[in-house]
């Protein structure tokens, strides 16, 4: 059996998600081969070329995969898709884009999200937010498979693994690139990071995420995340929402302000190793999947909190 596994990356540097994607595919069993598509990106394929288990790296350099576009992403994964058995991605959103396209060319059910590897054609993913969890076994020639990277161990980064070069093409003109607004932080990001601290609509504005919310992070080295009712609310950005539409984190600590606990926002972080809830309501849902709660007003524990540190 032949694995392509789709490289996360930023043009600069691999995303740690494709070193759990690939521990995936050491679950599933045979070749794996790592395709990094875009533009001079070779500093990825090197990188990619280390990692454990890796049989060669396919590195497609083109300005039309800079941003990974559904179309010409779509285009090259089918062009290669005849020398493979499964074709895994992580659930980023890039992933989330052109895998499913990926599957209707190839005429296939893709299989999404998955959380466990059972056997080469059975897989397990959750269901209902997270509150199921749902064994699928697929007779497909080939299996599309989106990975939840948060739910596999990263492999190490002790292999050598060979290049190949190979040609792009060819490239759909029915979408461009137009622009992107990102967040810029120094803290580290909120996808990776061991610790994330995440507000709730609870602290009622932007002001208060500024004033209680990004010291402390500040103070643990932690990511900043929030949930939907936040981010609707306009208090923080989009990129720091936590949960089913959201980001999917599984950190060391994971510290909960003044988040309810709905079961789209607990889909986002289970899995976290430890969790600790603060909030004034005590039947707060949170507290059910909490290592530690405190039932308290976090406009006075979280300056306590700051102070002790």
């Amino acid at each position: 059996m032949a694995i392509l596994v789709i490289a996360d990356h930023n043009n600069e540097e691999l995303n740690d998600a494709t070193l759990k994607v690939v521990g995936a595919a050491q679950k599933i069993g045979g070749d794996i081969d790592v395709l990094v598509a875009g533009e001079n990106a070779g500093a990825v394929a090197e990188a990619a070329s280390k990692i454990s288990g890796v049989r060669k790296v396919l590195h497609a350099d083109d300005p039309h995969y800079a941003k990974r576009l559904a179309e010409p992403m779509t285009e090259l994964i089918v062009r290669l898709a005849d020398d493979y058995d499964y074709i895994l991605s992580s659930t980023s959103t890039d992933g989330r884009n052109f895998m499913p396209r990926v599957a209707a060319k190839l005429d296939v059910m893709q299989i999404s999200a998955i959380t466990g590897v059972e056997s080469p054609d059975t897989f397990v993913r959750p269901i209902y937010a997270g509150n199921a969890l749902a064994t699928v076994q697929s007779s497909d020639p080939k299996k599309v498979i989106t990975v939840q990277p948060t739910a596999f161990e990263a492999v190490g980064m002790d292999g050598s693994a060979p290049i190949e070069k190979i040609e792009g093409g060819p490239f759909p003109e029915v979408s461009e690139f137009v622009s992107e607004e990102l967040t810029k932080s120094d803290r580290p990001d909120l996808a990776s990071a061991k610790i994330v601290i995440s507000g709730g609509r609870a602290l009622g504005s932007a002001e208060a995420f500024e004033k209680y919310i990004f010291p402390l992070a500040d103070k643990l080295n932690a990511a900043v995340g929030a949930s939907r009712a936040a981010v609707d609310a306009g208090y923080v950005p989009n990129d720091y929402q936590v949960g089913q539409t959201g980001k999917v984190v599984a950190p060391e600590l994971y510290i909960a302000v003044g988040i309810s606990g709905a079961i789209q926002h607990l889909a986002g972080m289970t899995d976290s190793k430890v969790i600790v809830a603060i909030n004034k309501d005590e039947e707060a849902p949170i507290f059910q999947v909490a290592d530690y709660g405190l039932v308290a007003d976090l406009f006075e524990a979280l300056p306590k909190l700051q102070e002790a540190l």
